[in-house]
């Protein structure tokens, strides 16, 4: 039976769900309070350069294929897709990791800093790769009702890693610093640190070394174009500047939402905008989860920003690049344990255009850095300042090159701005952590148990954080709803 449903944002979730409520035959409007659809997959275009505002890493091209295989198409059908070589370069104090395009150049990087470390590294990748088939096609596609859904013959035979962290299997074959800092570095994208983290998970590092790292010509923001294109083509209804005010709720049954002051009628409301800002749309009484409750929470990292344009081609770097040229575990406890802006930063920086022409003038490069930073800091202009120093001061130390007065613009984004354009609760950037506690069936739920017809998706509820999730995530709740509709 055809409803009529209404979703809150636009993001990789909800655009995920449009598509396949749509498919199902339903009346479906997405409405997104920003003037483009993404939510924070937005895009920056400015004199010429395009930049990706959130992520930036195309990683399990599989889950992506999927999503496009469920509606007759192919990601070829909507972007070109490459396989970057190399996938990316790791910056330590005195010495450079380059990460291959396939596992034995990986091997042979490995054995140079470590020998004996690629049988290792190669029996290591070996489980990851059984875990990620069990993760990808049996734990992550279930919809996080029941502690029943995590235990089956695959997931009974591995309940030990569980219970073990990324840290403890990592650190008992590998010695070398930089290995180490490496193997635990793909967890971040879960939003814990890596001693927080089930061993199950290092499925990352498969998705990392087995998988690949691509690159969407035009960047990330070409996956929401096809996905709003796909969504159109199917019928989807698409507004912007038309934020939620109010989730409207009558005898217990979600009737529909307030925008701009008008009530827009709906059988079933589904938010993809924060969990938890979307529960604040919902009278007191129909909330499920207490400011307590979010508040012990643990969630992933926020991050500071810089959107840069160069006015020459940088050297010595490559289109990812990380910095871990200070303390890892510091800088860690610094967002987990003791949150505080970091003494001495790890950080992100990326440059599209050294493999994309498209996403810079001629001769000049597009640069995006990124620090992580504990939720719900003091954000100032002079801090990001500061900081933004911190960083370049290192980058050029690292890199061999001057680039300051090579800077043509930049802009920034950080915990404020994740709050006002994004309504991020604390200013978190990629929802929450995905630890033991907060895995599956123990994180907020697809459905409310309070309002009928409500729903929820994307990162603060199952399967976790990230794009694929994301979209995992909209395909789970997209499911929900025709089972109880």
């Amino acid at each position: 039976m055809q409803k009529k449903i209404a979703i809150i944002g636009s993001g990789f979730s909800s655009l995920s769900a449009s598509c396949y409520l749509a498919k199902e035959g339903h009346e479906v409007t997405i409405y997104e309070k920003n003037q483009t659809v993404g939510g924070r997959a937005r895009q920056l275009i400015r004199d010429g350069f395009t930049f990706d505002m959130g992520p930036s890493w195309y990683w399990m091209p599989d889950i992506f294929d999927n999503f496009f295989n469920d509606f007759g198409k192919k990601t070829s059908d909507y972007y070109q897709l490459d396989k970057l070589s190399p996938a990316y370069k790791i910056f330590f104090a005195d010495d450079n990791i380059t990460i291959g395009d396939c596992i034995d150049k990986i091997c042979k990087e490995f054995e140079r800093l470590e020998p004996g470390s690629a049988r290792h590294l190669k029996n290591f990748i070996a489980k990851a790769q059984k875990n990620y088939d069990i993760a990808i096609n049996k734990v992550v596609l279930r919809p996080g009702l029941s502690p029943l859904e995590l235990i089956t013959p695959e997931t009974a035979l591995r309940v030990d890693q569980f219970f073990k962290t990324i840290s403890g299997e990592v650190r008992k074959k590998f010695k070398n610093p930089k290995l180490v800092s490496t193997l635990e570095f793909p967890v971040l994208f879960l939003g814990a640190k890596p001693n927080k983290t089930p061993s199950f998970y290092n499925f990352m590092n498969y998705a990392d070394f087995g998988l690949g790292t691509w690159h969407p010509k035009g960047g990330m923001y070409e996956i929401v174009k096809a996905m709003k294109n796909l969504a159109q083509e199917l019928g989807v209804k698409i507004c912007t500047d038309a934020p939620a005010s109010k989730i409207n709720v009558v005898g217990g049954l979600a009737s529909g939402i307030t925008i701009h002051n008008k009530d827009i009628s709906a059988d079933v409301v589904l938010s993809g905008a924060d969990y938890h800002h979307s529960e604040t749309l919902l009278d007191i009484e129909y909330r499920q989860y207490s400011e307590s409750y979010w508040n012990k929470k643990t969630f992933a990292p926020s991050s500071l920003l810089f959107y840069i344009g160069f006015d020459k081609k940088l050297k010595n770097v490559n289109h990812h690049n990380l910095f871990f040229d200070t303390d890892f575990e510091r800088h860690a406890q610094e967002i987990y344990d003791n949150p505080s802006w970091p003494k001495d930063p790890l950080f992100y920086a990326n440059f599209p255009s050294i493999t994309d022409s498209s996403m810079a003038p001629v001769n000049c490069e597009t640069g995006f850095f990124l620090v992580p930073i504990a939720p719900d800091l003091t954000d100032t202009p002079e801090l990001r300042s500061q900081y933004f120093d911190i960083i370049i001061d290192r980058f050029e130390k690292r890199t061999e090159q001057s680039v300051k007065s090579n800077i043509i613009f930049k802009e920034s984004f950080c915990v404020n701005d994740f709050v006002e354009q994004y309504n991020s609760y604390k200013g978190n950037a990629y929802g929450m952590a995905n630890t033991l506690s907060q895995t599956a069936f123990l994180r907020p739920n697809l459905k409310s148990k309070k309002v009928k017809n409500l729903y929820f998706t994307g990162q603060l509820t199952v399967p976790g954080p990230g794009v694929p999730p994301a979209l995992i995530s909209g395909k789970l709740v997209s499911q929900l709803i025709n089972k109880n509709i």
